[in-house]
């Protein structure tokens, strides 16, 4: 077995996301013996590496100096040394710019160990009793503007479960958000404080979360598992059920065009026939934007 960690190598170590039990063997002894250790935040983490004895250099590495930090890491995997990449908690490279290291990593032929670990996204979706067979994560989502409406009315009609992350501030908002696109009886566990002694999920649906937070300031990061969206047979509707659909997905920020192409995965009728529903019309061969 090859002694851990190697020169050259860039380890990307999961490190607990609360109860520091579930700090493994393995990782404790690759960040007490890397040469460098890279930080989401140096500070936060030095508690974590001073207790373990590491005596490698720490490098903070986050998402505001990825520029600068990526090709000194690279060259210091081809001095030969061994570098470890940590977050503030859970995997690296989950949410993160691991992932970009990782990429840069990989193009410069350095080889990549991950030491698996703590992930607040399938401790989570695990936890939640919804369906994990077959499961979205989509993370954060975009603040604001179209990019979050577009990503939130897919989400909306994704039949798997989704896993989403938020900050505390933005909590009810994304409630509102859900509870608009998807309805208030639509399975919802939101996670906090994850393996910490107060660990919490909040459900079991949309509308009790968003009760629930509305009285209950939001505090800490959360993990949201969201049941998919129940499928949709055709023939059980008319055109008016389509029509009002669609004016949903609309309202949600999609575009007329858009919109048609998304009911229409999963939903029995074509794109080009749920557009003409918009127009109350069946001819729209000379509609180029319905293509």
């Amino acid at each position: 077995m090859v002694q851990e960690p190697a020169g050259g190598s860039l380890y990307l170590v999961g490190t607990p996301i609360g109860h520091l039990g579930d700090l493994s063997e393995r990782a404790r002894r690759v960040l007490a013996t890397a040469d460098v250790i890279a930080c989401e935040d140096t500070r936060h983490s030095g508690q974590l590496l001073s207790a373990l004895g590491a005596q490698g250099k720490r490098l903070s590495f986050h998402q505001h100096n990825t520029r600068g930090r990526i090709p000194q890491l690279l060259d210091l995997l081809e001095q030969g040394q061994s570098v470890a990449v940590i977050s503030d908690a859970g995997l690296p490279g989950i949410s993160d710019p691991g992932e970009d290291l990782v990429a840069a990593a990989r193009s410069a032929g350095r080889e990549v160990i991950c030491v698996p670990g703590p992930c607040a996204a399938t401790t989570a979706l695990v936890s939640s009793g919804l369906p994990s067979g077959r499961f979205c994560f989509e993370g954060f989502l975009p603040p604001k503007g179209k990019q979050r409406k577009e990503r939130l009315a897919a989400i909306a009609s994704e039949p798997r479960t989704t896993v989403i992350y938020e900050a505390p501030h933005r909590l009810l908002q994304l409630l509102n958000d859900l509870l608009t696109l998807c309805g208030g009886d639509r399975p919802l566990q939101v996670a906090r404080e994850l393996t910490k002694r107060h660990e919490q999920q909040v459900g079991p649906t949309v509308a009790s979360a968003l009760a629930h937070f509305s009285v209950h300031k939001p505090q800490g990061e959360f993990t949201l598992v969201l049941g998919g969206a129940p499928e949709v047979v055709a023939e059980d509707h008319g055109d008016a059920y389509w029509r009002d659909a669609l004016q949903q997905l609309i309202e949600g920020g999609l575009s007329a065009n858009a919109a048609a192409k998304q009911l229409a995965q999963g939903s029995g009728r074509s794109k080009r026939e749920l557009y003409a529903l918009l127009h109350n019309t069946s001819d729209t061969d000379g509609d180029e934007d319905a293509d």
